[in-house]
């Protein structure tokens, strides 16, 4: 098997038409499979089948090896704060040594989110470590960030999660943020750590010397005016290998070049917001258009990172410091909307902010680029715009996509309750935990699961997407966890 290869590089036709024909209830089950023999021969007989569903279902049965359906469950026999605590040991796996099938070595003890998850997820790991050095779980927390590590130094960034068909794309770029919490300042571990910061920082950077205003290059964008921003990106332009019947029927309802379309669906991935109206050209995901927009919080967490680097002095300190400053300089000219009181998004392409308030707006409060008069006037659109019954809203628009309203997700409540804090506003910051906290509990109460997402309109379990709402799960345990011992927080339902 090829390093690296996918298994859509390794299996094309055959994942084509097992995809295609949705042999599998879920397209990540036959690109999590492993082959029971090698990949030519497997291949070689393919290219003999009979046709038929039947046949092709028969044929997957022999040659490989399907993954368990539902990890990282179990009945709820606790209260909610106990059962979190409990998860960790379903949740946790053992270090892979060896690349398998489409996975990548993980040499590691770590977390997985759970349900079809499973595998590290880049952003996901943040939130899920509140939870573990909450519960004293330092072991799995540190081997999480030694994982990253391993990765930013074998690939240069941390892919989307740890599988080869995710090495294009990335995920929101928190790494900084993971070694921050951990607090581990070995003079060797700090050092390697710094390292691989540094590394990825310019993983995300690459194409932007040189780069000519009003052009575009990789996940940089330099604009008409001359300010550099970043986006998501991806190199492939192919249908996702693990939503390849979903992304091939996308792109033909999309009237636009086929492998425009799969770029943006990468993209959309790679931002952690897949789907979402941000990225929407109207309100089908066929006109979506990520890579044509400069995302409000991935360049607060790219501040966030190059404050991170600049904070460990040494020669290269100014150099970060200024391109912090530089960045912070143009989310003020070209992120911030002074008349709705909140960043926002950026179109590339029209050369304008995108008027949408959405939960992104309070990354910059995280990072510290807003000032004290952008703080509270973020804080009160937010009030006004976004908060729910059951938590904070993602958006204000209702489209079916996941990352839409009613939904509300974790990792986006504990990134606005952090930035609120930090500027002081800690009764909407309360009010936010305290909602989201109740909301998990409620829906605890009534099923005995942990959700990826959650409907915060009903405080009940979210949907939408292009999946069923798994269980598990990773950072709703971590941010949960985090609330209630933060706050003191019993939940409602108990």
């Amino acid at each position: 098997m090829r390093a690296e290869a996918s298994p859509a590089d390794l299996f094309g036709p055959l994942l084509a038409k097992v995809q295609e024909r949705a042999i599998l209830p879920d397209g990540k089950t036959f690109v999590d499979a492993l082959p029971k023999r090698p990949v030519a021969e497997i291949m070689q007989d393919f290219a003999e089948l009979p046709a038929g569903d039947e046949a092709l279902r028969a044929f997957i049965a022999v040659n490989f090896d399907l993954p368990p359906v539902g990890e990282g469950t179990r009945p709820a026999v606790l209260p909610l704060r106990a059962h979190i605590r409990a998860l960790w040991k379903d949740l946790a796996r053992a270090p892979k040594q060896a690349a398998s099938g489409s996975a990548l070595a993980v040499q590691h003890r770590h977390v997985v989110p759970g349900g079809r998850f499973r595998e590290i997820y880049y952003w996901d790991s943040f939130f899920t470590m509140l939870g573990l050095v909450r519960d004293g779980e330092h072991e799995l927390a540190t081997g999480i960030v030694d994982a990253m590590t391993d990765l930013i130094e074998a690939h240069g960034h941390v892919p989307n999660g740890t599988r080869t068909y995710y090495l294009g794309r990335s995920q929101p770029p928190l790494f900084h943020m993971m070694v921050e919490l951990l607090g581990d300042d070995r003079p060797d571990v700090a050092a390697r750590r710094l390292s691989a910061m540094k590394r990825e920082h310019a993983w995300w950077m690459e194409g932007a010397e040189g780069l000519a205003p009003g052009t575009q290059e990789a996940r940089v964008a330099r604009l008409a005016h001359g300010d550099l921003l970043n986006r998501y990106w991806d190199p492939r332009n192919t249908p996702r290998d693990e939503s390849w019947r979903e992304d091939v029927a996308t792109a033909a309802e999309s009237g636009r070049p086929v492998g425009d379309v799969y770029r943006d669906l990468r993209a959309g991935a790679e931002s952690g917001w897949d789907f979402s109206s941000r990225w929407l050209g109207d309100e089908t995901l066929s006109s979506i258009r990520t890579t044509t927009i400069a995302p409000v919080d991935l360049n607060a967490f790219l501040f966030g990172l190059e404050t991170a680097i600049a904070s460990h002095g040494g020669p290269e300190a100014a150099h970060y410091t200024r391109l912090a400053d530089d960045r912070r300089d143009a989310m003020n000219r070209h992120l911030w909307n002074a008349e709705g009181g909140f960043f926002a998004d950026y179109d590339i392409e029209d050369d304008a902010l995108r008027p949408a308030l959405t939960a992104a707006a309070l990354a910059p409060l995280l990072v510290g680029i807003a000032t004290e008069q952008q703080a509270d006037a973020t804080a009160n659109a937010v009030e006004a715009g976004l908060l729910a019954p059951g938590g904070l809203h993602t958006t204000s628009t209702q489209t079916g996509q996941q990352w839409d309203r009613p939904n509300g997700w974790a990792p986006l409540q504990w990134i606005a309750v952090a930035g609120l804090q930090r500027y002081g506003h800690d009764a909407l910051a309360r009010q936010i935990a305290h909602r989201w906290v109740d909301t998990v509990g409620a829906t605890f109460a009534r099923t005995g699961l942990l959700f990826e997402k959650y409907d915060v309109e009903r405080a009940g379990v979210g949907g939408g997407g292009e999946y069923e709402t798994q269980t598990g799960f990773g950072w709703t345990n971590g941010v949960t966890a985090d609330f209630i011992d933060s706050y003191d927080l019993l939940p409602v339902a108990e």
